[in-house]
């Protein structure tokens, strides 16, 4: 083997999946087609859930200061993400290209090998397909230096839309094409007047938004453009009349510094594995880029497989922890089609939607309406279903809380720097032994800390609790609270580390 697990693509997935295994100890080799970054940034910002990622593995501050907003849109629809306590649309003005370098810098600190200039071209599952120790995966590639073959254990395609991963490993990708092509250009010296949310025009739906240093960040979707099989990226002259076409205004003296074409196609594989190969990002679910979710879905992909891969070739992981990676991620990536082409039906429909419009709006202005889709758009309402679910915390992510510890103060997503799961006791009473003495066998991979709320916000899901088992991605396994037991269960909370840890060492 070169190494138990190969990586394919160095885009915002791969990068995170192989600090992600580098964090659970597997070595891993990222190879990219690329000789080196594009510097190509369709994403300007990651939403509220990813933030919370990055923060949980001490990444934001590499991004220099985030700046966040409340109001974001549904379809074009103004959204007001406030109407969730804490919540907001997510980091705004943050290149994708800048995304890339924190986390191929952070993955290389961890001790991840990226190979640039390598371009799969062949794909042989040797050794049975069912992903055990004598299994494996072949891998024909072009290098700089020629022709060469790899073996690992398992392989995750992580690039992107057209993966060769996904072509090569037969697996289903059912869905619905394009019907229509739009664009997506920075371009400079125009001077536009900010859309940011979206301009509805007689032929179509314009978007501009200030990047800074007079250039703007354009979209143009106009009806009646069939998509088109292009070779290249389309001229900025194109981007430039369809703009006239639509509003009247004459950009062709600007500059266009990067241009792009897009489609409103939606397909999602059936299967994220098929044995010892994987899918993550868009190798796995392809949609309209509406509302800023694609890269944001495709890092929440990799840091749920990462932890549980690590686990798997460590030889730690209990039997089919593999495969609640299906089972808990391929209903995020369903639900992200089903919102993006509910967006873009709203979007780029023309005058014959104006009333389902109309009522949409109306609906939006209902709380409840507005949590329901604030919560969709960012990630935040995802919870995992275990089927053991008796505390409301459980499937969910642990809120974000500071803590007073023995150590001075820390909080819940400082406690998930290591990439380790964590036992959580939020009280220092006696009866909390138990449970200490009981997660002690599994001390080789999980912490544990005692500490206290410090100053919990009113109707905090913490408040009442007082233990809790949060995996290494961050959400919670196991919790109780006072009112469950008289005493602390630590029989329920030994399954709970035996089905997401393995059993004690």
């Amino acid at each position: 083997m070169d190494a138990p697990v190969i990586v394919v693509g160095a885009g915002p997935a791969g990068l995170s999946l192989s600090a992600e295994l580098r964090l659970g100890g597997s070595e891993v080799i990222v190879l990219d087609k690329l000789p080196q970054p594009s510097g190509e940034s369709r994403g300007l910002g990651f939403t509220a859930r990813t933030m919370e990622l990055f923060d949980q593995r001490g990444l934001l501050p590499r991004f220099g200061t985030t700046e966040t907003s409340a109001l974001g849109h549904f379809g074009g629809m103004p959204l007001d993400y406030s109407v969730l306590p804490g919540a907001h649309f997510g980091a705004r003005g943050i290149p994708q290209a800048r995304v890339e370098k924190v986390l191929a810098d952070w993955s290389t600190e961890l001790g991840a090998e990226i190979r640039r200039g390598w371009e799969v071209t062949g794909i042989t599952v040797v050794g049975g397909d069912d992903g055990d120790s004598n299994s494996g995966v072949e891998l024909e590639a072009d290098t700089p230096g020629g022709p060469r073959r790899l073996r690992a254990r398992y392989v995750v395609g992580c690039d992107g839309g057209r993966s060769t991963i996904r072509a090569g490993g037969g697996f289903s990708f059912p869905g619905t094409p394009a019907t229509m092509e739009m664009f997506l250009a920075d371009v400079a010296g125009c001077g536009l007047r900010a859309r940011q949310i979206g301009e509805l025009r007689p032929g179509g739906m314009v978007m501009s938004a200030p990047l800074g240093d007079g250039v703007d960040r354009i979209i143009v979707c106009e009806r009646g453009t069939p998509p088109r099989r292009r070779t290249g990226p389309p001229a900025f002259a194109e981007v430039a009349d369809a703009w006239e076409r639509l509003t009247g205004e004459d950009i062709r003296g600007g500059t266009g510094l990067w241009v792009s074409s897009f489609g409103n196609a939606a397909y999602q594989v059936t299967e994220y594995r098929r044995g010892p190969l994987l899918l993550a990002g868009d190798a796995a679910h392809t949609h309209l880029p509406a509302g800023g979710q694609g890269m944001s879905v495709s890092i929440q992909d990799a840091m749920n497989l990462g932890w549980k891969l690590a686990a798997t070739v460590g030889g730690r992981a209990p039997a089919g922890l593999l495969d609640t990676y299906q089972a808990e991620r391929h209903p995020v990536g369903a639900r992200l089609l089903m919102n993006t082409r509910a967006q873009g039906y709203l979007y780029l429909s023309g005058t014959t939607v104006q009333p389902l419009r109309q009522v949409f709006a109306e609906l939006m202005e209902l709380p409840e309406a507005g949590r329901h889709l604030a919560g969709m758009v960012s990630g935040l309402d995802i919870r995992y279903h275990s089927g053991s679910e008796g505390h409301p915390l459980v499937g969910r992510r642990i809120p974000g809380q500071e803590l007073i510890g023995a150590a001075g103060k820390t909080s819940t997503t400082g406690l998930l720097h290591r990439g380790r799961g964590v036992l959580l006791t939020l009280t220092e009473q006696s009866e909390q032994r138990e449970l200490h003495r009981a997660a002690a066998a599994w001390a080789d991979r999980i912490d544990q800390v005692t500490a206290t709320p410090h100053e919990p916000p009113a109707g905090s899901p913490l408040a009442g609790t007082t233990a809790a088992l949060i995996r290494p991605d961050g959400y919670v396994a196991w919790a109780e609270s006072h009112a469950e037991h008289a005493e602390p269960s630590a029989d329920s909370m030994k399954a709970a580390l035996t089905s997401w840890f393995g059993p004690p060492h």
